[in-house]
This record gives structure tokens, C-alpha cells and sequence, in this order.
């Protein structure tokens, strides 16, 4: 999908303008053009990336054919940045799933470019529709709303990240599961993908913020500031999150270990309830060899009932003594 969104130094506004309209609003140094390329083939993006706007080839192909990390080109008369959403699925595979924002910007112009569509784009692309003014400060202010719909969107992915580790902490002494383990790594996972988006972006926006490129105004750098900040206290969110994660595993295995020193407990509790059975019915069962004496005195029912007795009662008495000494 290619849509267009263009007011011009007048205030007119047009939207979903053909190429030949395009080539004009380009020319107009006092408007602003923005032109969205969602889901496009690289076939239809790159006349209007390369042979409209003239951008250089090699941020062109970055733009459509390879993925990065998030980071600031600066090409003279135009910045190509490249920012990142971020969307958790939390009810199916609990992975952490990264959206690639390209954006151009200019003195007059911003093209953005997504292969799939992202939630903060749309909010930024309405909110423009409905009210104008959000255009009127130039193409370096509605970055800073892209910039600050994608960051927004980060606070509930983190909340959805503690909601999973709180969850997956109950589960741990509900009963540990073979599925913990995994679910703990992929939380891990998500957490480091997420530190290493937001790292490089936060950087992105701190060069913005300092004013370091001749296409962001001076009055556009607090904007920029803002959301510095806020990428700031995500990462400090993201680094608490991972040592928790870290705090969860162990945790984990503490359970597993415990609960293995049980199940050896009492495995060995009932190996020496019966250690005198087991010798009492092998002393009594020898008969390799025949008797020289008569030993009719161990053979007779007397001699059986009290076997018998000893048989029962000395368990009992075992298992009384472990538990007066607190072993079970």
C-alpha cells in the first residue's frame, strides 16, 4: 500500500496523490509531503525512493532489502533512520516480535517504510488526518510523533513481559512443569532482544535531541529529549526485568532440587523401614545347607509368631524414631 499525505505551504491538504502530483509537491519547500510504503515490493518503492526524491542507493537498498538494528544516516540533505516497535504475544508463544520502521526525512518531506503494519504509524497517520496542526510545525515534528507513538507502544510490552514473570513465578511453586525451563528462557530471550533495541535506539535519539543535523530545528530537540527520557527508564525497566528473570531460574532449580532431596528422602526413609525384613526373611530363608542338630525350637509356631511380630512391630518403631528425630 503507497499513500500520500501532503499540505502545502498554503495550507491546502491532499491525500493519496498520483506520481505526477508528487513531483510537484516535492518541489514545494514550504510544504510537507509524507508518503507511507507499507508491504510494497521493492519494484514499486524504488522509483519513487531513487528517481524521485534521489536518495542514495545504498540507503535505498538498507531501506528495502536488509534489516538493522536502529541508527541514524545522515546524507546531507536528508536523515535515513531506522527505528523499531515492538508487539509481545502473550497468550500464544510469549516471543517478542520486532517491527522495522525506515524513515527519510528532509527539509520538506518524511517516507516511511514498514513491511508489515504497524499500530503507531496508523494512530500518527490518523491524528494528522483529523487535526492539521500536528503538520504544521514541519516533517522533523511528525518524526517525533512517529518516534514517540513506537516508544509508547514499549510500556505495555514491558507490563505484558512482569505479568508473564509474576505468572510463570506462581507456576514455579504450583507445580514446576517441564514447560518452566522453556518458558523462562524464551522470557530471557525477549528481554535481551528488547536491551538490544532499545540500547541503539535510545542513541538514535539522543543525536537527534543535541542537534547535531541541520534538518531538525532547535525548537523539535526537547521533543526529541522527551523521548530520550523515556527510552532511558525503559532500559532501566529491561535490566530490573532481566535480573528477575535471572532471580526466577534460580529459583526454579532450587524447587527441582528440593524436591528431588524429597523424593531421596523418602526413598531412603522406606529402604530402611524394610533393611531388617529384608534380613530377618534372608536369615531365615538359608537353607543351602541341611542341619545337623535338630532345631525344631526355630521352626515351630512360637518361633513364627514372634518372627512375625518383630516383622511388624520393628518398622513401626523405626518409623516412630525418625519422626521423634524430625527426619520425616
Amino acid at each position: 500500500m503507497i499513500r500520500s499525505f501532503y499540505r502545502s505551504a498554503e495550507g491546502a491538504v491532499q491525500t493519496d496523490l498520483s506520481l505526477e502530483a508528487l513531483a510537484a509537491a516535492r518541489q514545494d519547500a514550504e510544504g510537507l509531503l509524507w508518503i507511507d510504503l507499507c508491504d510494497e515490493p521493492a519494484a514499486a518503492c524504488e522509483p519513487i525512493l531513487r528517481d524521485l526524491f534521489g536518495f542514495h542507493p545504498l540507503a535505498v537498498d538498507d531501506a528495502l532489502a536488509e534489516s538493522h538494528h536502529p541508527k541514524v544516516d545522515d546524507w546531507g540533505s536528508y536523515l535515513y533512520l531506522v527505528l523499531h516497535g515492538v508487539a509481545f504475544d502473550a497468550e500464544e508463544d510469549r516471543r517478542l516480535h520486532t517491527l522495522e520502521l525506515d524513515v527519510f526525512l528532509g527539509r520538506s518531506y518524511v517516507i516511511t517504510h514498514h513491511r508489515e503494519p504497524i499500530a503507531a504509524v496508523e494512530r500518527v497517520w490518523t491524528l494528522c488526518q483529523r487535526d492539521e496542526r500536528h503538520v504544521q510545525r514541519g516533517p522533523d515534528h511528525l518524526l517525533y510523533l512517529l518516534a514517540d507513538e513506537l516508544v509508547a507502544d514499549y510500556m505495555p510490552v514491558v507490563e505484558q513481559l512482569d505479568e508473564a514473570l509474576d505468572h510463570l513465578e506462581d507456576e514455579l511453586f504450583d507445580h514446576a512443569g517441564k514447560t518452566v525451563p522453556e518458558q523462562i528462557f524464551q522470557l530471557k530471550r525477549g528481554l535481551l532482544h528488547l536491551r538490544r533495541i532499545i540500547a541503539p535506539q535510545r542513541e538514535v535519539l539522543n543525536k537527534l535531541a543535541r542537534g547535531d543535523f541541520p534538518v531538525v530545528h532547535d525548537d523539535d530537540r526537547v521533543f526529541f529529549r522527551d523521548v530520550y527520557d523515556h527510552l532511558v527508564r525503559l532500559y532501566d525497566i529491561t535490566e530490573s526485568l532481566r535480573d528477575m528473570v535471572g532471580g526466577v531460574l534460580d529459583t526454579h532449580l532450587s524447587v527441582v532440587n528440593n524436591r528431588m532431596n524429597d523424593v531421596m528422602k523418602t526413598l531412603t526413609i522406606i529402604t530402611t523401614l524394610f533393611m531388617p525384613l529384608s534380613f530377618l526373611a534372608g536369615f531365615f530363608g538359608m537353607n543351602f545347607f541341611g542341619p545337623v542338630t535338630s532345631l525344631d525350637a526355630w521352626t515351630d509356631q512360637p518361633a513364627f509368631v514372634i518372627t512375625l511380630l518383630v516383622m511388624v512391630v520393628l518398622p513401626v518403631l523405626m518409623a516412630a524414631w525418625m519422626h521423634r528425630r524430625g527426619w520425616l
